[in-house]
């Protein structure tokens, strides 16, 4: 018997699970597999939490399908207390748990900052105050709102500014604080960050940048009252010194009332049942490119809380990317020592490939390419003693791709470690999107070429980077139409004509767009690029599996349950091939909207 536990029962260790069984039964192997989970709840998806916030969608859209097979176990609101590697157990409240091997998708906490007032205080937080990562904390913001007169948002990463445009859609005052020189400024640059600032006026929401926290101020009651901010004197810039710090002559306290806290200040890998049982443990829990840790080939770790050689992207699409390939690896050593009669040999076995997917050689998966955020040094600079740390938890994606990098650009190294990544944000009355080489940290390079048009009254910023013939890079603020066949072009690695300013004007790998016919649309186009599902993907579950609504076709494909962002298109797919097709439509179109993971309006 394959006995596996998966500690961790969220949007990856769920996903694991589900992978696991289809792998096995695929390979005709034999599992036995339990999953613990901290908490109460079904998997639901994180990603969606700040549309519960926005009261764009109820808590119920956001649920993901569990693990539904009678060889998963699953425990819910299971504390683990400890990984007994001697003994092959994990041990918990109630009990222990015996494996073969233990994957470790435990996740991320948030990052709550040391200031005064908010962490000296006996009991934890002080009422009003909340972070943002958990289904329960959405609920208690949502519930906090209902009487805020002030909200303040610390931390102006793609979390913050979706958390402040979804406050002040309910209603409420809002103020983003900002340690940064711009908003998102990891992946935005100054003018692209003031693009987006008198957006966010024009929505109601302030902003303050280049300030610290100096202590939030706490009432009586045990509540949030203000913060104090440390804020640039009017007139002064807020230079720096010579070593990089901010310069702190010219300055000014500042009182910022405010009765809602919420924190968006990044997240910390949950790393302690790893690091109490021995592993190496630096930001994340070590792994290698087979994603088991280097002291013990039966404990894996896959999501935001593993540190892979190529680093933690801090996207789901990575962990589900891992999920995959980890799933694939287990059962097909299951099947092997199935057929031998053995039990699975597990230190001998070799698992770096990358996944090929729709015969293209040596190109990893959608996902995974789609994923590479690094946000942690790569576990191949372990050695470097002092080396620097990216900021913890910070929302981020690379800032730049260097010559080294780009020379290498599209091979499955470069593929999975450099910058191609592509961060979105959809907020009420805000829409960004970024990818590549971005920001303000972004590597100088005297190959790229960089195009921009900044319209700031209609808050509109495109800005593209390109080398070699190639989109390496996008900025694209106001204009999601734009947003999206940069993405196409960028993702699909279409050439790009030779003046970059053509893609200002006009597409050059058009986007799938719900308002239009996908008649012309190429079946290889990807629609859902979370889950890498394509235009062809979802014609052959409608055909071949009887898909005839966004839920069958998010059972059948997964699209729709990651970032929410193909919904349109797939609910466009799936009305057309029904008119397509009309004798074997549903005669209740509700079903299109009541998709897994769709988001309904509230």
């Amino acid at each position: 018997m394959n006995r596996v536990v998966v500690i961790g029962g969220g949007m990856v260790g769920a996903r694991f699970a589900q992978d696991l069984v289809a792998r096995a039964d695929a390979a005709g192997a034999t599992v036995d597999l339990t999953v613990l989970g901290a908490e109460e709840y079904e998997p639901y998806n994180r990603v969606l939490l700040s549309e519960v916030v926005a009261g764009k969608v109820d808590v119920a859209a956001i649920a993901l399908p569990g693990p539904d097979d009678a060889r998963v176990a699953v425990r819910r609101g299971t504390e683990v207390i400890a990984i007994d590697r001697d003994a092959r157990q994990v041990v918990t409240g109630e009990g222990t748990y015996p494996y073969d091997v233990v994957v470790l998708a435990t996740g991320a906490a948030a990052r709550i900052p040391q200031t005064p007032g908010l962490t000296d205080r006996p009991g934890g937080l002080p009422g009003g105050a909340h972070a943002l990562r958990t289904l329960d904390d959405a609920r208690e913001i949502v519930a906090a709102s209902v009487n805020a007169r002030h909200a303040v948002v610390v931390g102006a990463g793609v979390l913050g500014l979706e958390a402040a445009c979804g406050l002040a859609r309910r209603g409420v005052a809002v103020s983003i604080v900002h340690p940064g020189a711009s908003l998102m400024d990891r992946q935005l640059d100054t003018a692209a960050g003031r693009v987006v600032e008198r957006s966010l006026t024009g929505l109601g929401v302030r902003t303050w940048t280049h300030v610290r926290t100096e202590h939030v101020r706490v009432g009586r009651d045990g509540r949030v009252a203000g913060l104090s901010l440390r804020v640039p004197d009017a007139g002064a810039s807020p230079a720096r010194d010579g070593d990089g710090s901010p310069d702190r002559t010219h300055e000014r306290i500042v009182d910022v009332d405010a009765d809602l806290l919420v924190l968006a200040c990044g997240t910390v890998p949950e790393a302690g049942l790893a690091r109490t049982a021995g592993l190496t443990v630096d930001r994340g829990v070590v792994v290698g490119a087979d994603l088991a840790s280097p002291d013990d080939p039966r404990v894996y770790a896959i999501g935001d809380c593993a540190q892979p050689p190529e680093g933690g992207s801090g996207l789901v699409a990575q962990g589900w990317d891992q999920s995959r390939r980890l799933a694939e690896s287990l059962a097909a050593r299951a099947a092997a020592a199935g057929a031998a009669g053995q039990e699975p040999a597990v230190d001998d076995v070799e698992h770096d490939h990358p996944h090929v997917r729709f015969g293209e050689p040596d190109r990893p998966s959608m996902a995974l390419r789609l994923a590479m955020s690094v946000v942690t040094r790569p576990v191949t600079d372990l050695s470097a003693p002092g080396a620097p740390l990216a900021a913890p938890g910070a929302d981020s994606s690379s800032s730049g791709t260097s010559s080294a990098s780009r020379e290498a650009l599209g091979s499955p190294r470069a593929d999975r470690s450099s910058g191609t990544d592509v961060v979105r944000v959809k907020a009420a009355g805000l829409e960004i999107v970024t990818m590549g080489v971005c920001g303000t940290r972004r590597a100088s390079d005297p190959a790229h070429r960089t195009v921009a048009l900044s319209d700031p009254v209609s808050g509109r910023h495109v800005e593209v980077v390109v080398a070699d013939g190639l989109l390496v890079g996008a900025t694209c603020v106001g204009a999601p139409d734009v947003g999206a066949d940069l993405t196409a072009t960028y993702t699909r690695r279409t050439p790009v004509p030779a003046d970059p300013a053509h893609l200002l004007l006009q597409p050059v790998a058009q986007a799938p767009a719900p308002a239009s016919t996908p008649t012309h649309m190429p079946d290889r186009t990807t629609v859902c690029t979370c889950n890498g599902v394509t235009k062809g993907d979802i014609v052959a579950c409608w055909h071949d599996d009887g898909a005839r609504s966004v839920d069958d076709v998010a059972r059948a494909t997964r699209a729709t349950t990651g970032c929410g962002g193909c919904k349109d298109v797939v609910c466009g797919l799936v009305d057309w091939l029904g008119k397509a097709d009309p004798e074997q439509r549903t005669d209740d179109r509700s079903a299109v909207s009541g998709a897994t993971g769709m988001p309904t309006a509230v």
